[in-house]
């Protein structure tokens, strides 16, 4: 917006006042955190206003969050890091996307438990719905189904008995007593007709015994661990295996896992109808991609909406076609895929003639009903991969966290920025990051700041198993040399877990810049390095291992190399053989990484 752009030059402009008095000649690359915090005391002493100051500090975060675009010029660390910046309390409601994501250990097995109805439990409900509209299409209040008798009926009563006892399966019923009314619908017959068997049922019920699965009498055909994975459904719809709760359930799983794969918006995905998955194929007919269609609202002029198209994941298209096969086959008229479910036992003969889909409101009270099932699910069968709580309660579930916590996952990989620029619809990256705000549940900052953790400590890890003392590679030495002076100083000690924003600063102001990776392990040193972008740091995604001197070599990184020379014999033995050309090349390739991983000799704390 025009607007936002003038009012953030005119905060910009305060630090360059500021800047002109205090550090005159300084450019914005030059400041340091020493002299933000000056400018934080600064502010606390001449801006009345707390809104005013943070605005202003805001502005000051900008400098380091589009520092892509301004290179060179931009601030060269993050200032929410400084000991001081982020002292003053928070001065009211947040202007930004506050929006939580989900907790990995809450989101994990949330998402698989939702794939594994998807996959593996759908048939399943699905079926058990078809057979009830079967069943109870069958029992009605006159003399039976359509054609049938009052001399009909006993046969097929008596073979239904003869059936039952043959296979010893426990006759439809609850607490020793038998449910005439399933028993009529699975014949086909009024329940007065069976008055006379009365006395023979109750003499069968005592052999076999009654079940409320025998209902259905359904096998349950999918399996978790080798078993399957419920009894069976029951149709008093006040149960939790019900099929009325099951569909339900079946529908809040396809949310879940729509949501998180796709990063729709709650009102988009509300907007799905039939058909709205599509498959990319390849010219051999093998998919390649698959897209989802459907209505985008935000930002868009029409209010009714503008036709828009994601890119998803398979998982997310078989949700969509299991959706379909709901609606199918619960009777449903609606023409959105997520209408309120008014179909199985106790919920009337299928879905009421409607045209809205489910509220928001609506799909927050399933979503925590599913992640409550689970949790009591795997409590009964004392299962360890439940949905786990969060600070010591149930995470509560909202139809905005799917799409934050996608774009966090997204942010995380390399890259990550300009895929969720795509994927989220967004005009630029720096939309995509202000997404989800610069707070403390930010974006690229926070990957960061999270990154340098996990490499000091790797670092720290190391040095403490002496792994330093065994580097291969060209700059194997020179690894070595910044390792030991890393570990010989004691302030890096016990800050990874007592105070991680001091080990951040410690490890900006006196860290090595060594950065462990799959293959290698970078010591980094810009005037030898080959890959791009190298004045601020080493790219992995364009590493030249084989060429530059910057490598240094772990066991975990000579382990990766013979996987891949493993993996190259594998091609070469293979037969028919592979075409000349590519078979050199792999020769080639195969002899440049043993020169890489045998070529250089190992370093010697001598």
């Amino acid at each position: 917006m025009v607007a936002t752009v003038l009012s953030m030059q005119v905060r910009i402009r305060h630090l360059f006042v500021w800047m002109s008095k205090y550090r005159p000649g300084a450019a914005i690359a030059d400041l340091r955190p020493a002299d933000l915090d000056a400018y934080q005391t600064y502010l606390a002493t001449t801006v009345r206003s707390a809104w005013q100051r943070y605005a202003l500090r805001t502005a000051v975060a900008f400098l380091w969050r589009y520092r892509t675009t301004l290179g060179a010029r931009a601030l060269s660390f993050d200032p929410r890091l400084t000991e001081y910046w982020s002292a003053e309390p928070y001065p009211g409601k947040r202007t930004e996307n506050a929006t939580s994501r989900i907790p990995e250990a809450v989101h994990a097995p949330l998402l698989v438990w939702s794939i594994r109805f998807v996959d593996d439990f759908a048939d399943d409900i699905l079926n058990g719905i078809d057979l009830w509209r079967v069943r109870r299409s069958q029992g009605t209040a006159g003399d039976g189904r359509p054609g049938l008798t009052w001399g009909q009926a006993p046969a097929l009563i008596r073979d239904y008995l003869s059936r039952a006892r043959v296979a010893g399966r426990p006759l439809p019923g609850k607490d020793g007593r038998v449910n005439l009314s399933a028993i009529g619908r699975a014949v086909g017959c009024a329940p007065l007709a069976l008055e006379p068997y009365r006395a023979e049922l109750a003499e069968l019920a005592v052999e076999l015994g009654v079940s409320e699965y025998a209902d259905l009498n359904q096998t349950i055909s999918g399996r978790l661990d080798g078993e399957p994975w419920i009894e069976g459904f029951r149709t008093n719809p006040v149960e939790r295996d019900s099929l009325s709760t099951m569909s339900l359930l079946l529908q809040t799983a396809c949310y879940i896992v729509i949501a998180f794969l796709s990063g729709m918006r709650d009102s988009e995905i509300k907007h799905l109808r039939t058909g709205a998955s599509k498959i990319v194929a390849d010219s051999q007919g093998t998919p390649i991609r698959w897209v989802v269609h459907s209505l985008a609202f935000k930002g868009e002029e029409e209010a009714a909406g503008v036709p828009a198209t994601w890119v998803v994941g398979a998982p997310a298209a078989r949700a969509i076609a299991v959706l379909e096969r709901l609606a199918l086959v619960s009777g449903a008229s609606s023409p959105w895929l997520f209408a309120p479910l008014l179909t199985g036992p106790g919920r009337g003969s299928g879905a009421r003639n409607t045209n809205e889909a489910l509220t928001v409101g609506g799909t927050i009270h399933a979503l925590n009903r599913f992640r409550d099932w689970i949790t009591r699910y795997c409590e009964e069968r004392g299962r360890s991969d439940g949905i786990p709580d969060h600070n010591g309660q149930p995470w509560r579930l909202t139809t905005r966290q799917f799409r934050r916590t996608l774009a966090w996952y997204i942010a995380r990989r390399p890259g990550g920025a300009i895929a969720g620029a795509i994927a989220y619809r967004h005009h630029s990256i720096q939309m995509f990051e202000g997404y989800a705000g610069t707070s403390d549940s930010g974006f690229r900052a926070e990957v960061e700041a999270e990154a340098a953790l996990a490499r000091g400590q790797h670092l720290l890890e190391m040095t403490e198993r002496n792994e330093h003392l065994r580097l291969g590679g060209p700059a194997a030495g020179e690894a070595y040399a910044r390792l030991t002076e890393f570990s010989s100083n004691g302030a890096f000690a016990g800050t990874v877990q007592t105070d991680p924003r001091r080990f951040l600063r410690l490890l900006k102001a006196r860290g090595p810049e060594v950065y462990p990776g799959r293959y290698v392990t970078c010591t980094f040193d810009a005037s030898k390095a080959q890959c791009h972008n190298s004045a601020s740091g080493p790219d992995i995604q364009t590493c030249q291992p084989m060429t530059c001197r910057n490598v240094a070599l772990t066991a975990d990184n000579r382990d990766a190399w013979q996987a891949e020379v493993a993996l190259i014999d594998a091609d070469l033995a293979q037969r028919p053989e592979l075409p000349p050309v590519l078979a050199d090349r792999l020769r080639q390739r195969r002899a440049r990484i043993l020169e890489l991983v045998n070529g250089e000799s190992n370093v010697s704390p001598d």
